[in-house]
């Protein structure tokens, strides 16, 4: 279809609860920039049932004009009625672009508009930007299973619509809520959704782990030698109040559940503080805590990739220098 506007669009997911998720509020920061450059308004789309939290957020972080779908066939996500509201509003406004988080959600979500609308999807994006000589965006995402990372652009079919991981981008400031809110009354019929929810499992294997929320995680790696050293992880996590994370290749071997993972795999997370413990730095680790302010690495290998990227490195046996780390950190708190 061809674009009717320069606006650039996030999708900005809901909770069941009518607050908006982490990651579409997250992209309301590129999305301003990239908006600007494309010479068009950021509009931000938000689809729920009682989603006026998530309309709010949208407007304080910088949104030019909210879109928002409300109605109860939006409670819980389904691939049918959001897919038909969102293909809807595309139709009648015709954006150039549109970003959407790369959620559960929103990677079953994306493909679906995207072949309705019989234009291009590139997924899991880690970078953004404009190619200020054409004004196509250039979509960044890791490729060859994360060997490489490759720019794409979607030339020819409009809206460009990319999927971009969680954490990959910051929240902007809170400013004064001044978006204008269009409301558009969608409504889809009972037997035009296929699919139902029956019962939500909110925890699955005992244990919840939030790491893209988490403002200080230390990870262990292949280094930390089994699920023993995981102990020491912890601890170290405990005395800081961080999240535990992990490498793919701690995963893989079964030292600890796959709701750790950071990496191309895992989750894109950006703390404030992000120790690395036993983690060599393959790239498709980089990849998902490249956003971390502030990265310490801890390792004996003194040309292990990681300390290419580390603000701090101390090269040595973790088993050895966490002790001293904890000690100390209980030190300074006594």
């Amino acid at each position: 279809m061809e674009a009717k506007t320069k606006d650039l669009w996030v999708f900005v997911e809901t909770n069941e609860d009518g607050t908006a998720k982490n990651v579409g509020i997250e992209l309301l920061t590129p999305g301003k920039m990239m908006a600007g450059k494309q010479g068009g308004a950021l509009v931000a789309v938000v689809i729920g049932s009682g989603a006026d939290e998530a309309v709010k957020a949208a407007s304080e972080h910088g949104a030019d004009k909210v879109i928002v779908v409300d109605g109860p066939e939006y409670k819980h996500y389904s691939t049918d009625a959001y897919a038909i509201a969102l293909c809807t509003l595309v139709e009648k406004y015709g954006p150039t672009s549109m970003l959407i988080g790369a959620t559960n959600n929103g990677r079953d979500l994306g493909p679906r508009v995207s072949c309705r609308l019989h234009t291009g999807l590139t997924a899991d994006c880690t970078a953004l930007d404009i190619d200020e000589k054409t004004g196509n965006v250039a979509w960044t995402r890791p490729a060859f299973g994360g060997n490489l990372m490759a720019t794409i652009i979607c030339p020819n079919h409009r809206p460009q619509i990319g999927t971009v991981r969680p954490g990959v981008f910051k929240k902007g400031d809170v400013t004064a809520a001044n978006a204008e809110i269009v409301k558009e009354d969608i409504h889809v019929a009972d037997d035009q959704i296929r699919t139902q929810v029956i019962e939500l499992i909110k925890e699955m294997g005992g244990e919840s782990v939030d790491l893209e929320g988490a403002e200080i995680i230390v990870s262990g790696g292949r280094g930390v030698g089994g699920p023993e050293g995981f102990d020491t992880i912890k601890a170290l996590a405990d005395t800081l109040g961080a999240t535990v994370g992990a490498s793919r290749a701690a995963v893989d071997a079964g030292w600890i559940a796959h709701a750790h993972q950071v990496g191309q795999t895992g989750k894109t997370v950006g703390p404030k503080l992000y120790i690395a413990c036993g983690i060599s730095g393959a790239i498709q680790h980089l990849a998902g805590m490249s956003g971390s302010d502030v990265v310490v690495a801890i390792n004996k290998d003194p040309d292990a990739p990681i300390f290419d990227v580390a603000d701090y490195g101390v090269v040595g046996n973790l088993f050895e220098v966490l002790p001293v780390l904890i000690d100390e950190l209980k030190k300074a708190r006594a």
